[in-house]
């Protein structure tokens, strides 16, 4: 059926902006990302209270690796020193951690800190959070269609494993930082998503953004295709009933840390 009023049941965030937000205050560019992480965690907190299933953050992205050789290092650093410090609560929230990208470019030890990190939370059930680092988006389109080439349907698509190339469709895009693109982020899995993109950088971003935005989600119609109040059918397609998240009203999601 169509939707309204529901939590989102994927939420993907693209933390734009940490750059600008130092510069803008005429401090290196590092401090910009060293505050959006902070962020980065009130995100995971309120998305976890509120009931979202499945939360994905646009960390890094391939295109990332032109940037100054400094920054590019503090951000690996950076990505290696919260995986350990946050390792406590995720276990404690039952929250579950993924790292999607590629990891061949990775410094060895920030590989080794990830699989330990991905290990130890793997029995989560509450949330699963994904990071997205040294990602593509068509790079992970062309290797699912390479995985399924032999059984030449969407469908197979559809039902690659989260840890393989595609993760589960996202129900709302959020992206800070005032740009409005989606550069090659979940650009498969963002086929029906609402998007938000908002002007405050990510460090800025508060809990009260994102309780707008979701207010927001809850009263679009998503229709699928459909025309407004006709039930989503499909006679042939069981991919498409797959892809519509199950329903979830917002006064029963409220989940507390």
């Amino acid at each position: 059926m169509t939707s309204r009023s529901l939590v989102p049941s994927h939420v993907a965030v693209i933390m734009d902006g940490n750059g600008r937000w130092a510069s803008h205050r005429g401090r290196p560019r590092w401090m910009g990302h060293a505050r959006g992480a902070r962020t980065a965690r009130e995100v995971v907190a309120h998305c976890a209270r509120l009931g979202v299933d499945n939360l994905s953050l646009y960390a890094f992205s391939s295109d990332n690796w032109k940037r100054p050789r400094e920054e590019v290092g503090f951000l690996l650093e950076l990505f290696a020193s919260h995986l350990e410090s946050q390792l406590a609560d995720l276990l404690q929230h039952g929250i579950r951690l993924s790292i999607f990208g590629r990891r061949d470019r990775l410094p060895a030890a920030l590989v080794q800190a990830i699989a330990h990190a991905e290990s130890r939370t793997a029995q989560g059930t509450r949330m699963h959070l994904r990071v997205a680092i040294d990602y593509s988006s068509r790079a992970a389109i062309a290797e699912a269609f390479a995985q399924s080439a032999a059984a030449e349907s969407m469908a197979a698509l559809d039902a690659a494993t989260p840890g393989q190339s595609l993760l589960p469709p996202v129900d709302l895009l959020v992206r800070t930082g005032g740009e409005r693109r989606l550069s090659d982020f979940l650009l498969w899995e963002c086929a029906y998503a609402e998007l938000a993109f908002l002007d405050v950088p990510f460090p800025d971003l508060t809990t009260e953004h994102l309780d707008t935005v979701f207010a927001d989600f809850a009263k679009r119609e998503r229709r699928y295709g459909a025309a407004p109040g006709q039930a989503v059918v499909s006679d042939d397609d069981d991919a498409l009933a797959a892809a519509v998240p199950a329903a979830r009203p917002v006064a029963q999601a409220q989940k507390k840390l």
